[in-house]
Protein backbone atom coordinates (compact mmCIF):
# COMPACT_ATOMS: atom_id res chain seq x y z
CA UNK A 1 0.00 0.00 0.00
CA UNK A 2 0.99 3.50 -1.00
CA UNK A 3 -0.30 7.05 -0.55
CA UNK A 4 -1.95 6.15 3.17
CA UNK A 5 -0.54 7.35 6.53
CA UNK A 6 0.63 4.63 8.70
CA UNK A 7 0.52 5.43 12.49
CA UNK A 8 3.84 6.67 13.18
CA UNK A 9 5.16 7.72 16.98
CA UNK A 10 6.03 11.56 17.38
CA UNK A 11 9.89 12.31 18.22
CA UNK A 12 9.06 15.30 20.80
CA UNK A 13 9.32 12.53 23.64
CA UNK A 14 13.47 12.37 22.67
CA UNK A 15 13.57 16.27 22.84
CA UNK A 16 15.27 16.49 26.31
CA UNK A 17 17.39 13.31 25.04
CA UNK A 18 18.72 14.88 22.33
CA UNK A 19 19.53 18.29 23.71
CA UNK A 20 21.86 16.53 26.24
CA UNK A 21 23.39 15.76 23.27
CA UNK A 22 24.08 19.34 21.96
CA UNK A 23 21.30 19.09 19.22
CA UNK A 24 19.87 22.93 18.60
CA UNK A 25 16.38 22.98 19.95
CA UNK A 26 15.60 24.56 16.56
CA UNK A 27 16.77 21.49 14.71
CA UNK A 28 14.43 19.24 16.54
CA UNK A 29 12.00 21.75 16.18
CA UNK A 30 12.10 21.28 12.80
CA UNK A 31 12.57 17.31 12.77
CA UNK A 32 9.20 17.00 15.13
CA UNK A 33 7.33 19.93 12.39
CA UNK A 34 8.31 17.40 9.83
CA UNK A 35 7.13 14.59 11.60
CA UNK A 36 4.07 16.27 12.01
CA UNK A 37 3.39 16.56 8.31
CA UNK A 38 5.05 13.89 6.56
CA UNK A 39 5.75 11.27 9.44
CA UNK A 40 3.85 7.72 8.20
CA UNK A 41 3.41 8.64 4.86
CA UNK A 42 3.48 5.47 2.65
CA UNK A 43 5.20 6.06 -0.35
CA UNK A 44 5.16 4.10 -3.87
CA UNK A 45 8.30 2.85 -4.85
CA UNK A 46 10.71 5.48 -6.58
CA UNK A 47 11.72 3.99 -10.19
CA UNK A 48 15.31 4.99 -8.93
CA UNK A 49 17.01 4.89 -5.63
CA UNK A 50 16.48 1.54 -5.28
CA UNK A 51 12.55 2.29 -4.55
CA UNK A 52 13.43 5.29 -1.86
CA UNK A 53 11.63 5.49 1.78
CA UNK A 54 9.37 3.42 2.12
CA UNK A 55 7.56 5.58 4.71
CA UNK A 56 8.39 9.06 5.52
CA UNK A 57 9.60 9.20 9.02
CA UNK A 58 12.16 11.77 10.69
CA UNK A 59 14.97 10.83 13.15
CA UNK A 60 17.45 12.61 15.45
CA UNK A 61 19.13 15.63 13.64
CA UNK A 62 22.38 15.29 12.87
CA UNK A 63 25.59 17.70 12.03
CA UNK A 64 27.21 20.82 13.22
CA UNK A 65 26.71 24.59 13.11
CA UNK A 66 29.75 24.89 10.92
CA UNK A 67 28.42 22.38 8.49
CA UNK A 68 24.55 22.46 8.81
CA UNK A 69 22.13 20.37 10.28
CA UNK A 70 20.37 17.22 8.34
CA UNK A 71 18.11 14.70 9.50
CA UNK A 72 16.62 11.35 8.36
CA UNK A 73 13.67 11.23 6.15
CA UNK A 74 12.53 7.68 6.47
CA UNK A 75 14.66 4.09 5.84
CA UNK A 76 15.55 2.77 2.94
CA UNK A 77 13.34 -0.19 1.61
CA UNK A 78 16.77 -2.00 0.79
CA UNK A 79 20.35 -1.69 1.95
CA UNK A 80 22.63 1.31 0.36
CA UNK A 81 25.50 3.23 0.26
CA UNK A 82 23.19 6.22 1.24
CA UNK A 83 20.82 7.72 3.25
CA UNK A 84 17.69 9.87 2.60
CA UNK A 85 17.69 13.18 4.63
CA UNK A 86 16.19 16.78 4.78
CA UNK A 87 19.09 18.73 4.85
CA UNK A 88 19.96 22.50 6.26
CA UNK A 89 17.34 24.14 4.34
CA UNK A 90 14.67 21.65 3.91
CA UNK A 91 15.70 20.09 1.03
CA UNK A 92 15.06 16.39 0.09
CA UNK A 93 17.92 14.86 -0.83
CA UNK A 94 20.47 11.56 -0.33
CA UNK A 95 23.76 11.34 1.83
CA UNK A 96 26.29 9.40 0.13
CA UNK A 97 29.80 9.83 -0.04
CA UNK A 98 28.58 13.67 -0.44
CA UNK A 99 25.26 15.55 0.52
CA UNK A 100 23.09 15.90 -2.66
CA UNK A 101 20.08 17.17 -2.75
CA UNK A 102 17.43 15.91 -4.89
CA UNK A 103 14.61 18.58 -4.71
CA UNK A 104 14.52 21.78 -2.75
CA UNK A 105 11.57 20.59 -0.59
CA UNK A 106 10.20 17.07 0.57
CA UNK A 107 6.80 18.09 -1.82
CA UNK A 108 9.17 17.90 -4.93
CA UNK A 109 9.56 14.19 -4.28
CA UNK A 110 6.53 13.13 -3.20
CA UNK A 111 5.06 14.85 -7.00
CA UNK A 112 8.07 13.37 -8.30
CA UNK A 113 6.77 10.15 -7.22
CA UNK A 114 3.41 10.79 -7.70
CA UNK A 115 4.33 11.79 -11.21
CA UNK A 116 6.31 8.88 -11.87
CA UNK A 117 3.05 6.53 -10.59
CA UNK A 118 1.06 8.18 -12.53
CA UNK A 119 3.18 8.07 -16.11
CA UNK A 120 4.46 4.46 -15.55
CA UNK A 121 0.82 3.33 -15.45
CA UNK A 122 -0.61 5.48 -18.55
CA UNK A 123 2.41 5.18 -21.19
CA UNK A 124 2.84 3.16 -23.53
CA UNK A 125 6.57 2.87 -23.45
CA UNK A 126 9.31 3.01 -20.96
CA UNK A 127 12.61 3.84 -21.60
CA UNK A 128 15.47 3.45 -19.33
CA UNK A 129 18.97 5.21 -20.85
CA UNK A 130 21.78 5.54 -18.68
CA UNK A 131 25.18 6.85 -18.21
CA UNK A 132 26.31 9.10 -20.80
CA UNK A 133 23.33 8.73 -22.69
CA UNK A 134 21.54 10.56 -20.70
CA UNK A 135 23.81 13.78 -21.22
CA UNK A 136 23.07 13.31 -25.26
CA UNK A 137 19.05 13.76 -24.54
CA UNK A 138 17.63 16.13 -26.72
CA UNK A 139 15.63 18.26 -24.70
CA UNK A 140 14.34 20.51 -27.71
CA UNK A 141 10.82 20.82 -27.26
CA UNK A 142 10.39 19.88 -23.67
CA UNK A 143 9.76 22.13 -21.21
CA UNK A 144 10.73 21.82 -17.83
CA UNK A 145 7.57 20.59 -15.23
CA UNK A 146 8.10 22.99 -12.51
CA UNK A 147 6.32 21.00 -9.54
CA UNK A 148 9.04 18.12 -9.83
CA UNK A 149 11.97 20.42 -11.05
CA UNK A 150 14.32 19.27 -8.79
CA UNK A 151 17.91 20.01 -7.83
CA UNK A 152 19.58 16.92 -8.96
CA UNK A 153 16.48 14.87 -10.59
CA UNK A 154 14.43 17.02 -13.17
CA UNK A 155 11.21 16.10 -14.80
CA UNK A 156 10.62 17.18 -18.88
CA UNK A 157 6.83 17.64 -20.80
CA UNK A 158 6.88 17.13 -24.38
CA UNK A 159 4.05 17.14 -27.32
CA UNK A 160 3.51 12.91 -25.97
CA UNK A 161 6.10 11.64 -23.87
CA UNK A 162 7.91 13.09 -20.24
CA UNK A 163 11.17 12.39 -18.96
CA UNK A 164 12.73 11.99 -15.93
CA UNK A 165 16.45 12.33 -15.20
CA UNK A 166 17.70 11.41 -12.04
CA UNK A 167 21.63 12.57 -11.51
CA UNK A 168 21.46 12.18 -7.36
CA UNK A 169 23.49 9.05 -7.57
CA UNK A 170 25.37 10.34 -10.14
CA UNK A 171 26.68 12.96 -8.27
CA UNK A 172 26.40 12.01 -4.46
CA UNK A 173 28.18 8.58 -5.59
CA UNK A 174 31.08 10.67 -7.53
CA UNK A 175 29.73 7.86 -10.17
CA UNK A 176 28.69 9.01 -13.52
CA UNK A 177 27.49 5.69 -14.58
CA UNK A 178 24.91 5.89 -12.22
CA UNK A 179 22.85 8.73 -13.98
CA UNK A 180 19.43 7.59 -15.12
CA UNK A 181 17.11 9.04 -17.27
CA UNK A 182 13.34 7.13 -17.62
CA UNK A 183 11.05 8.44 -21.03
CA UNK A 184 7.47 8.00 -20.53
CA UNK A 185 6.43 7.92 -24.10
CA UNK A 186 2.91 7.55 -25.81
CA UNK A 187 1.34 9.56 -23.52
CA UNK A 188 -2.20 11.70 -23.99
CA UNK A 189 -3.06 14.68 -22.46
CA UNK A 190 -4.30 12.84 -18.77
CA UNK A 191 -1.14 11.50 -19.12
CA UNK A 192 0.79 14.06 -19.42
CA UNK A 193 -0.49 16.48 -16.73
CA UNK A 194 -0.48 13.45 -14.37
CA UNK A 195 -4.44 13.07 -14.22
Amino acid sequence: MHGIHVPRQGIRHHRDAWLGHGIPAAEIDRASAFQARWGGLALPPAPFYEGGPHILTADRPEGSAAEGWSFPAGGCRVSMAYGFMIGPEGEFGIDAYRWTPLHASTDGWVESLALAFHAGRWAKTVTKITGNAVESLDLNGYEPIPEVQGITDTWWRGQNSLIAIYRGEAVGLDAPRCLEAHVYGGLDEWGLRGG
